[in-house]
């Protein structure tokens, strides 16, 4: 098993990409399976294969879904938690808060929102930054850990409750 620790002794959890490749992997399916049965059978009533506007669409879909999945895999998100920090991390920057600048902390579940099955979401606010930051447990590697690791930051800081709808 690989040890997910820097030198630092900091955790590092990285964006899962599970959704993109099975999203991109259906479309490829889906093409293969749609070109083959067009190619096999003759249909009198249907253009044919080469001038057929659903052929093209379902093309356009595999080509989107590959580019949204190779960004997804360039921009190499982490998300990464140290003893005193944690690090939004991606290819282009780094966005690191420390745990004292956090005004409140709140670790609760979305009802609207799944991911991969886990609707835990964290939620906390900087004392430097007007927006809050949301962190939806099941979108990162190992979401347990992540989970007790969060759970572990909520202790150390003060405790708050997400705002209903927006409203502060």
């Amino acid at each position: 098993m690989e040890d997910h620790k820097t030198q630092t002794g900091s955790r590092v959890f990285k964006y899962k990409l599970d959704f993109y490749y099975q999203q991109s992997l259906l479309y490829l399916i889906t093409l293969i399976l749609y070109a083959g049965i067009r190619g096999t059978f003759d249909f009198d009533r249907l253009p044919t294969l080469g001038s057929d506007p659903l052929l093209y669409i379902i093309i356009l879909f595999v080509l989107i879904s590959f580019v949204v999945l190779l960004l997804n895999r360039a921009r190499d998100r982490k998300l990464i938690i140290s003893a005193d920090k944690i690090i939004f991390h991606n290819k282009y920057r780094e966005q690191e808060l420390t745990l004292a600048d956090i005004e409140w902390f709140h670790i609760g579940r979305e009802r609207k929102v799944r991911t991969a099955g886990i609707s835990q979401v964290v939620v906390f606010k900087s004392k430097s930054r007007r927006r809050s930051f949301r962190i939806r447990i099941g979108r990162y590697e190992r979401e347990k850990e992540l989970l007790h690791e969060m759970q572990r930051i909520a202790q150390a800081t003060p405790k708050g409750k997400r705002p209903m709808f927006g409203a502060k």
